[in-house]
């Protein structure tokens, strides 16, 4: 192993723009307050496209209210997202002076750039090709936020755009860690977005029967765990935090949130996408994260779920948890923070992963919300009611992303 493997990696900056919060403050906030940002649907969505289900997680605050006109122009809403939640991040951490060399963005999405994708292929079916926006191409690619955002940065140690369903953002992560660690940066700007809350999204969803149809009471829709669950609630946002290496950060005196101490992941290999039953993939990318951070199972002290409400995917996460930590289980307070957020799809687990870096930092775990009737398989310790403390010491949790096509991601955070 060579002298920069061991290099730790902690987290000096947070920002993010989601259904509950403009900024990552506001959702934290109304996170422990177990504010819902589900919401109904704009009108004339439903009257044009019938859509089975009526409501969503949609963005609290409009990009247009924080961002000059032109820079809306230029981006796809999830550039957009990313900007905003990137720029918050990169203040929060408070760097002055850093080598743009040794500065690099890894930032995932799920979907890419929906809207420019369909929006500029109505405008060639009805005004042709001249009229098509000459921007379109980078605006609709995966890979834009992150290239927005290290332009915006200036960032030139690499701008990677992980693309792994719902677990992309998590990966973004890792891989950012990973890059601090084998010395191809000191500093990484590292999360997710996400911005297809649009009808073809929701139509493809609704059909695989993934979303919830709790039409008549959107706020109680996302309930993890609960036994009258029947979906996730579709999301949209973006998430990111700043990572140093724990040398960089000190030298400059900064605020250091939390060690990104351990990187998971593995692939079902099981079905293209319903996660595998026992699972198994998802263990093993748990118990790497704990190890690869030189941990033992004993130390964790929390787990954020990926918990989608989906009544398949909480059990199979239930059974993973159980896998992995064995009789430990019991003894590890578990929140499910989408069901309050909705699900953010590519931007998930970045979002979760902020989450789970202030729960070590304020050593406070969020109450999940909807868990009004606990599914009896399910033997978690699910938070629920109020906020609960963690430990005092030295304390790990672990953040938890999967996504179609089999991908598992866990990544574990430890007090500093």
């Amino acid at each position: 192993m060579s002298a920069n493997s061991e290099r730790r990696v902690v987290v000096t900056g947070l920002g993010a723009t989601t259904p509950v919060g403009g900024t990552m403050t506001e959702t934290w906030e109304s996170i422990l307050a177990g504010r819902s940002g589900a919401r109904p649907l704009p009108q004339e969505w439903l009257d044009e496209y019938e859509l089975p289900v009526t409501f969503a997680a949609t963005l609290q605050t409009k990009p247009s209210e924080v961002l000059p006109k032109v820079e809306v122009r230029r981006n796809d809403p999830a550039g957009q997202y990313a900007l905003i939640a990137s720029r918050e991040a990169w203040a929060d951490a408070g760097i002055e002076n850093v080598n743009p060399e040794r500065f690099g963005v890894a930032i995932g999405t799920g979907i890419g750039g929906v809207w420019t994708l369909l929006d500029q292929w109505d405008v060639l079916k009805e005004k042709g090709p001249r009229r098509v926006f000459p921007l379109a191409v980078p605006m609709l690619m995966p890979n834009g936020p992150a290239a927005a955002v290290s332009l915006d940065l200036s960032a030139r140690a690499g701008a990677h755009c992980p693309v792994s369903a719902c677990a992309s953002g998590a990966e973004g992560m890792g891989l950012a860690a990973k890059m601090i660690r084998d010395g191809r940066a000191d500093v990484m700007v590292a999360g997710g977005t996400e911005a297809a809350m649009h009808p073809l999204p929701l139509a493809a969803f609704s059909q695989m029967k993934a979303l919830s149809t709790r039409n008549d009471d959107p706020t109680a829709a996302s309930r993890p765990y609960d036994i009258n669950r029947d979906g996730f609630v579709m999301g949209e946002g973006a998430a990111m935090m700043v990572l140093e290496s724990e040398e960089h950060a000190l030298a400059r005196g900064a605020r250091i949130y939390a060690y990104l101490s351990g990187v998971g992941m593995s692939s079902d290999a099981y079905h293209i996408t319903a996660g595998e039953p026992n699972g198994e993939g998802a263990a093993r990318a748990m118990v790497e994260a704990v190890e690869d951070g030189g941990q033992q199972l004993s130390d964790v002290k929390h787990i954020n779920a990926h918990a989608t409400s989906t009544p398949v995917g909480d059990l199979a996460e239930t059974k993973a948890i159980n896998r992995a930590f064995g009789d430990l289980t019991p003894g590890i307070p578990v929140t499910a923070t989408k069901s309050m957020t909705g699900h953010l799809l590519g931007a998930a687990g970045a979002l979760e992963a902020l989450i789970t870096v202030l729960s070590v930092y304020h050593r406070t775990v969020p109450a999940a919300i909807n868990l009004v009737d606990k599914d009896p398989e399910i033997n978690l310790d699910v938070v629920t009611g109020e906020a609960r403390a963690l430990p005092d010491g030295d304390i790990t949790a672990l953040n938890n992303s999967f996504g179609f096509g089999g991908a598992n991601v866990a990544l574990t955070f430890r007090s500093v």
